[in-house]
């Protein structure tokens, strides 16, 4: 029981800051609350794996910032003088969903009038560099909408456009940067993208063998499972199992199995408790394709993506480790902040 109470604790003190320390006090209580609801025989190898995969992809407020500091010193993308750099970029507040975009070009400005003393009101002096910077890109959809609809109807005729991002997946990457170039022949434009993360993550269905997101080896002898699988219009893609993946997020193979096999299970429950949930959300995490989920565990300070398990963060019945802010809530906040002047 002792060890069960340090790993509460331990994920506790990892998760302290998420959205402004708002989680449910005292915190190891949280997690033990949400451990709970897994089969007993499980709960305490799930707390050793998330103890350990959040340590190396939870990313609090100060590891963000870190990053940001990180990214404005990095010779290679603002050359010999970093404070003309930033003084001549215009920063790209063009997200069609979510708040991800505006907090962290709040917190870049924070950091870039420390390190040079003028925040990011104080640029867009040039004309030909923009900066988009978001915490992460999962299925690539949010980039490449925001940065086709900018291309056709604001960009300039020539740009530099650097997308900058804590966490970045393979596929989606791939995929908005296809999407994007196709946007950049139609509108006839010069414009050169270029990509910066902190991490890369791979998550494409051609690398499942060494994929960093929860992609199962085998589909769990689980009835409700089953008939999921079952009334999918296409099998499920699965990984051979022998290699937990690139990026070593994971203490082995076979505490990834056991994620991969209890996030399912539960995510296919959850799906039948909470029904105002859409197709999109599936059983690890929102995918439009028809897939098990996308399946990823990266979580930040400010918010859980809806890309992470179901067991992650639905609400109501489910009791969720990262209770999120959804984007409908989001925008609505927004509506009512610009109706009222931004008090609220």
């Amino acid at each position: 029981m002792n060890q069960r109470i340090d790993l509460a604790a331990s994920i506790a003190n990892t998760i302290q800051d998420y959205r402004g320390g708002s989680l449910p006090q005292p915190i190891p209580d949280h997690v033990e609350h949400w451990v709970q609801q897994f089969d007993a025989a499980v709960q305490l190898p799930i707390l050793q794996e998330i103890d350990h995969v959040l340590k190396k992809i939870y990313f609090s407020k100060e590891d963000v910032a870190k990053f940001l500091r990180g990214v404005m010193r990095t010779q290679k993308l603002t050359g010999d003088r970093p404070d003309k750099f930033w003084r001549s970029a215009s920063f790209l507040d063009i997200q069609g969903g979510g708040s991800s975009q505006t907090d962290m070009l709040a917190l870049f400005s924070e950091q870039l009038e420390d390190e040079h003393g003028f925040g990011i009101d104080d640029c867009g002096q040039g004309d030909e560099v923009f900066i988009y910077l978001d915490d992460g890109i999962f299925t690539g959809n949010r980039v490449r909408r925001d940065l086709e609809n900018w291309i056709r109807d604001h960009a300039p005729a020539q740009a530099k456009v650097h997308v900058i991002c804590i966490v970045q997946h393979s596929g989606g990457q791939y995929y908005a940067s296809g999407k994007i170039q196709d946007a950049i022949r139609a509108s006839g434009k010069t414009i050169g993208i270029t990509w910066w993360r902190a991490i890369e993550l791979e998550d494409r269905r051609a690398y499942s063998t060494t994929a960093d997101v929860l992609r199962p080896t085998a589909i769990p002898n689980d009835p409700a499972v089953q008939a999921y699988v079952a009334a999918m219009r296409y099998q499920p893609t699965l990984r051979t199992a022998g290699n937990p993946g690139t990026a070593n997020l994971f203490s082995s193979d076979t505490s990834k199995i056991l994620l991969e096999q209890e996030f399912l299970k539960t995510g296919v429950h959850i799906r039948q408790i909470c029904h105002n949930l859409g197709d999109t959300q599936r059983p690890l995490g929102h995918m439009t394709l028809e897939t098990l989920g996308f399946g990823s565990l990266i979580v930040t300070y400010r918010n859980c993506p809806n890309n992470a398990p179901l067991a992650f963060w639905v609400d109501a019945p489910w009791y969720p480790l990262f209770p999120r802010t959804s984007n409908t809530q989001t925008a609505m906040r927004r509506m009512f902040a610009d109706l009222t002047g931004g008090d609220l």
